[in-house]
């Protein structure tokens, strides 16, 4: 019936995003009913651990904290020794991927790791947009952190892309055990779930630090535009003139062109 109904809304253009919402959520509700029953431990800490980035979606925490949180959710859900998270640098030519968070390794470590997007696990996961499991890092040509691994003792992997909307990626999600393990297809389904939540609030915060940014440009905007007509009453100077006095004077005392103009405002209040 399911399949029939797929089919259906699949042929009306319109209708396929709603359909393939639907259909992971059928998917998704499946696993965690198996799950509830199976393991209704596991199931109340991944339930758990989906609120507790759900939450972070929609806080106004630093990108830094939300991805701590991210490596801290999914090794305390999945039960894995080390999770990391890398996220793609689009400003870098070429793009790069670095390792911004990880869960239980040495700070230290996480300083100045980057990849190209054609090297090792992270980069193939990323620009293939599929998730990738290993079940010896040591004998896996494309595990470039081999020495970290022998380090801590990791042995498997499951590295899964982070993607948001139009199957964007966004970066990459790590997670090893210290013993050989294989990924059952719904540990990879739930990791993945949990990579893609992670992937939203990775965007949200993005969004909400670009909208700051904007709205403080347009508040200094408005107050240096406030500041000229204050300049241009008092010295009869030009529009040009009192932006540029503005401007000298912000360089000279080393303040910003708003503090300059904010000085200038209450000025003219007293």
């Amino acid at each position: 019936m399911l399949l029939l109904f797929y089919r259906y809304m699949r042929g009306t253009c319109f209708l396929y995003p709603i359909c393939q919402i639907f259909t992971r959520i059928v998917k998704f509700a499946i696993y965690f009913k198996i799950m509830e029953k199976s393991n209704p431990k596991t199931y109340g800490k991944y339930i758990k651990g989906l609120m507790d980035i759900s939450c972070a979606i929609t806080s106004d925490l630093y990108q830094e904290d939300i991805l701590k949180l991210i490596v801290m959710v999914t090794a305390k859900v999945t039960g894995v020794e080390i999770c990391s998270l890398w996220l793609i640098d689009e400003s870098s030519s070429p793009p790069m991927i670095r390792l911004k968070a990880s869960h239980a390794i040495d700070p230290a470590y996480l300083k100045d790791r980057s990849l190209n997007l054609n090297e090792g696990v992270v980069g193939y996961v990323a620009t293939t947009k599929s998730p990738m499991m290993i079940r010896n890092v040591m004998k896996e040509p494309l595990f470039k952190e081999k020495e970290m691994a022998r380090k801590l003792g990791l042995v498997s992997m499951l590295s899964v892309p982070l993607e948001v909307r139009d199957k964007k990626v966004v970066g990459v999600l790590n997670c090893f055990t210290a013993k050989l393990h294989t990924f059952s297809e719904t540990e990879v389904n739930l990791i993945r779930t949990v990579a893609n939540q992670a992937a939203v609030a990775i965007m949200n915060t993005e969004l909400m630090v670009k909208t700051r940014v904007i709205q403080e440009e347009l508040e200094t905007r408005k107050v240096v535009e406030r500041a000229k007509e204050v300049l241009m009453r008092r010295r009869n100077k030009s529009g040009d003139e009192a932006y540029r006095w503005i401007q000298k004077r912000a360089m000279d005392t080393r303040k910003s062109m708003r503090e300059v103009s904010e000085a200038i405002l209450l000025s003219e209040e007293l």
